[in-house]
């Protein structure tokens, strides 16, 4: 099932949200992190927390190899260690500054965190391709009744009515995170359709998710 906190695995953006150089703010059952990709591709799931002042690090900004905090610049590398210090440029920082860092794997254009120690690799969604992401200010269950169906084991919902588009869910502290995705044999009309569907749900969800909270 997903979603299941330690030992799983949760979707945090789609590949192309990140290009390489940039750093988002992201979540998962953690907490919140600063998801960044390194000048050669790589990315890195880092605490979203400065252990010098306690700043945002997806404030921050990436150069090189390396997330540097936007505050006094301290800089990490993708092992979480500190490997500079501005205000000190001879000083090499001890081991003991680091944030924690959380395991990411790359695949079908999905980033996915992992949350504890998964003993198995990230769900297979090869026969789909994603398109984009989108921010819901309510449940995984106000989705699933506003898209008339029910998530599966790898955290995904096949549209009844349209089961050519698949809403890959991952909830966040304050919203669920939906990756818009449809079958790769689809042309570039039902692109543009899913795009619209997508929103008439996202709508309804949130219509639904306010409902319930009055």
């Amino acid at each position: 099932m997903p979603f299941d906190g330690a030992g799983s695995w949760a979707p945090v953006a789609l590949s192309s949200d990140l290009p390489p150089g940039t750093v988002i703010p992201a979540w998962t059952s953690v907490g919140p992190i600063a998801l960044w990709r390194s000048q050669s591709g790589r990315a890195t799931a880092s605490s979203d927390r400065c252990p010098h002042r306690g700043m945002r690090l997806s404030h921050g900004f990436v150069r090189g190899e390396a997330l540097s905090c936007i505050y006094h610049g301290w800089s990490y590398a993708v092992s979480g260690g500190c490997i500079r210090i501005p205000a000190h440029p001879d000083l090499v920082p001890p081991e003991t500054i680091r944030v924690a860092v959380q395991q990411i794997e790359e695949a079908g254009g999905i980033l996915w965190a992992a949350v504890g120690q998964p003993a198995t690799q990230p769900p297979q969604l090869d026969e789909l391709v994603p398109l984009r992401s989108l921010s819901v200010e309510g449940d995984v269950a106000a989705i699933e009744a506003a898209a008339g169906a029910k998530i599966d084991a790898r955290g995904l919902i096949r549209l009844p009515e349209f089961p050519w588009i698949g809403l890959l869910l991952a909830p966040q502290e304050k919203h669920t995170l939906l990756l818009l995705m449809i079958d790769r044999d689809r042309g570039p009309a039902d692109r543009i359709a899913a795009s619209r569907i997508v929103e008439s749900i996202r709508r309804a969800a949130e219509e639904r998710h306010r409902e319930i909270a009055e």
